[in-house]
């Protein structure tokens, strides 16, 4: 299928186009050093007065009402630039979806402005826990109803933006008598809530100005309007965004990927070798014939899965078969660009070994190539 995109859809591509070069790549080598930081938050905040943190939300609460295409579309170039931004960037978007979808007008009206004109600086997306990775329905996180409050007991690990969220949203167990993943529900907790502790850093391969840190609840006590949707009914929802998500990260790796490959046709074009340009060998071109060819497919599935998303059909299987095949193809890209600049790849005077460390994660978070292969087959097995 052929997509042509909007003129708003375009202009949204152009504007963070712009905004990346601008501002996120010039600061982008120093963040991965772990320098820099006020400058990542101050990004952030330009990012969401620019529209880019409430993309797929209501303009009722701030929301720029993209769409999932425009989502994608933005992601994929802020990660050109910065894939530590775009990632914060697509992880507060997810959060500001989950408000939307299910939580209360009153949680709209208080949370889903501070997203998305950045008084927040980011969301967070509290599901993982030690046992509890690829199969999140596993989760020990406890919330108990005590009164007119819940209180929260339990840790969450490698949660993006821990550090500076303005808000959390969280997955606990209310009713563990229930079948797996049916008592479990979804609360809002807000930075600065008694008993909610921002555990260590972890120190990561890549992505590394992306903040990823443990968080502790501890005898965390909230109000039970803090509870979104109904109890024991939030892990379907959690599923949900998940899927949506993997739209993010599809684009995000595809961004790094183009990235990459634009990197090294420059480099290949006017490195000489045996008297001629690197680009004149037959080898070299057939290399960067199969990265462009793969990264266009990844695209076309990635715009598929948010045509879907946008008009409101499923679009679960196509969005794991786009984040499979765009992280996968991110891999391939960044270490044919690295190769392809030989040893100077290999410096960190070079980008390539930044991109190809940002590229990694991609198959592994929101649900690893591993994960989004069984959900593609029991798709295609699901009549059998």
């Amino acid at each position: 299928m052929f997509h042509e995109l909007s003129e708003e859809n375009q202009l949204i591509a152009e504007t963070a186009a712009k905004l990346a070069r601008d501002q996120l790549e010039p600061v982008a080598a120093a963040l991965d050093r772990g320098e820099e930081r006020e400058s990542f938050l101050s990004n952030l905040k330009l990012l969401a007065e620019n529209g880019f943190m409430g993309l797929n939300i209501s303009a009722d609460y701030g929301g720029t009402e993209a769409g999932a295409t425009g989502f994608a579309l933005a992601i994929t170039e802020i990660a050109k630039a910065c894939a530590a931004t775009a990632l914060t960037v697509s992880v507060s978007n997810m959060v500001a979806e989950v408000i939307q979808a299910i939580g209360s007008e009153e949680q709209r009206q208080t949370h889903l402005p501070r997203l998305t004109d950045g008084t927040y600086a980011a969301g967070s997306f509290c599901l993982t826990e030690a046992d509890a990775g690829s199969d999140a329905a596993s989760m020990r996180c406890r919330a108990v109803k005590d009164g007119d409050s819940y209180v929260l007991n339990g840790t969450k690990l490698y949660i993006s933006s821990a550090e500076y969220a303005g808000v959390f949203v969280v997955w606990a167990v209310t009713d563990p008598s229930a079948p797996k993943g049916k008592g479990i529900s979804t609360f809002l907790v807000e930075a600065g809530t008694p008993g909610l502790v921002i555990g260590k850093e972890e120190k990561k391969m890549g992505q590394t100005a992306s903040a990823t840190n443990e968080v502790h609840f501890q005898d965390c006590r909230v109000p039970a309007s803090a509870l979104m949707g109904k109890e024991n009914d939030g892990f379907r929802f959690a599923v949900k965004e998940l899927s949506g998500g993997r739209i993010g990260i599809g684009a995000l790796a595809l961004g790094i990927g183009l990235k990459a490959m634009d990197v090294a046709t420059a480099y290949v074009s006017e490195r000489k070798q045996f008297g001629q340009p690197l680009a004149a060998q037959q080898g070299i071109q057939w290399m960067l014939a199969d990265r462009a060819t793969e990264l266009e497919a990844s695209r076309l599935l990635i715009l598929q899965a948010a045509g879907l998303k946008d008009a409101g059909k499923p679009f679960s299987t196509q969005a794991s078969m786009a984040k499979l095949y765009a992280s996968e193809t991110a891999q391939r890209a960044t270490y044919t660009a690295l190769q392809l600049h030989g040893g100077a790849g290999y410096i960190k005077d070079y980008p390539l070994e930044r991109y190809a460390r940002d590229a990694r994660i991609t198959t592994i978070y929101e649900g690893t190539s591993e994960i989004q292969r069984l959900i593609i087959a029991r798709d295609l097995l699901k009549d059998m």
